[in-house]
């Protein structure tokens, strides 16, 4: 992983999307590493959410009310003045539409979203001088997807097939262009701002109660009583924690920190275990045995838009460069998010079990 010696204590993150899934998980694991974060973001999209359940930002949670600004990132006038006063050394831009399928019924909004709003926040940081570091997420359906066996590597052309995966394969594109014209490699020690991209897998985890996503999809239906429909069951994606890549941007974020960040300020792929690249009626079948309590399904016959129906991803660069390495196996993520909402259905402190799941993480990575 990273320097064993570097520190995040009392250094300051502005990370764009914390009232989502992702973006709450990592304010969470940034502020009990000592950083100061502000998040800027709207609101959240779902309720229930981890933002709420798990006091992501309170007086008793990780982000101080002053430090929790609600935003759009196409709106420079609030989006700039929040950053450049803040004066951030570290910036994890999180902030998105996520949803292949609702990317299908308003695509221009995620285009504005993912594409402007990745610019709008790069534009931001070149005019903010205390920016060191910046870690920049995508997907892993940035690819131009061929439905092969080979898992796609960063340097695989980029494409997609629709409205989402495009829109996150342009703010590839955008990132790589900002790079190249403000904050290039070979004049690092000019301008100070070492940018990288980052690229995961499909993420579960406790927490997420997005809509046409598959595990917030089970849980639903799982804590209703009600036979949830599933689309897709042969189709296969690279399933993780949403710790593991976590693991991956903040590991990422530290290199990018380091003496020499240069060979760091590029793309990167966080995958899970190569044979955790599962059918999703394979985590169906786990989730329900798992659940328990009649917890049941059925296949979706109706006709949907078009989803990807195999995709894996090669992470050897990150193992090479940031010694990262998945941690958890499929079967043990899924108990780890099975236990999350069970805690959250019988009324427990979910910051408290939320930060135990990540002391948990933190003990792995330790070897323990």
């Amino acid at each position: 992983m990273s320097d064993p010696a570097f520190s995040w204590q009392g250094r300051k993150v502005f990370l764009t999307g914390h009232t989502g899934f992702k973006g709450g998980w990592l304010a969470l694991w940034l502020t009990s590493k000592g950083a100061i974060v502000r998040g800027y973001a709207l609101d959240p999209a779902t309720d229930p959410n981890l933002f709420t359940a798990a006091r992501v930002a309170s007086k008793t949670g990780a982000i101080s009310p002053e430090n929790d600004i609600r935003g759009d990132i196409r709106n420079s006038a609030a989006l700039e003045p929040a950053l450049r006063d803040f004066a951030p050394e570290v910036v994890f831009h999180l902030a998105a539409q996520p949803l292949v399928r609702s990317s299908y019924s308003d695509p221009i909004g995620t285009y504005e979203t993912n594409v402007i709003g990745t610019a709008r926040v790069l534009d931001a940081i070149r005019r903010t001088p205390s920016v060191r570091a910046v870690v920049s997420v995508t997907t892993d359906k940035v690819y131009e997807n061929q439905e092969t066996l080979r898992p796609y590597v960063e340097t695989d052309p980029l494409g997609g097939y629709d409205p989402y995966s495009s829109s996150k394969a342009c703010a590839e594109i955008v990132s790589a262009a900002y790079r190249q014209s403000y904050f290039p490699i070979a004049k690092l020690a000019n301008h100070k701002v070492a940018l990288a991209t980052a690229r995961a897998g499909n993420v579960i985890g406790g927490g997420d109660w997005s809509q046409d996503r598959l595990i917030p999809d089970l849980v639903r239906g799982f804590l209703s009583g009600e036979t949830v429909r599933i689309r897709r069951p042969h189709a296969i994606r690279p399933w993780q924690h949403v710790l593991e890549p976590l693991a991956g941007y903040i590991s990422l974020a530290e290199h990018l920190l380091s003496a020499n960040p240069a060979p760091y300020a590029t793309a990167y792929n966080f995958g899970p275990f190569d044979d955790d690249a599962k059918p999703v009626g394979w985590i169906v079948g786990k989730m329900t045995a798992f659940w328990g309590d009649g917890a049941s399904w059925v296949v979706d016959q109706e006709e949907s838009v078009h989803e990807a129906g195999y995709l894996k991803l090669d992470a050897s660069r990150a193992r090479a460069d940031l010694s990262w390495k998945p941690r958890l196996r499929l079967e043990t993520a899924l108990q780890w998010l099975v236990e999350w909402y069970r805690a959250w259905q019988s009324g427990a402190d979910m910051n408290s079990f939320t930060l135990s799941q990540i002391e948990k993480y933190e003990a792995l990575l330790a070897g323990k």
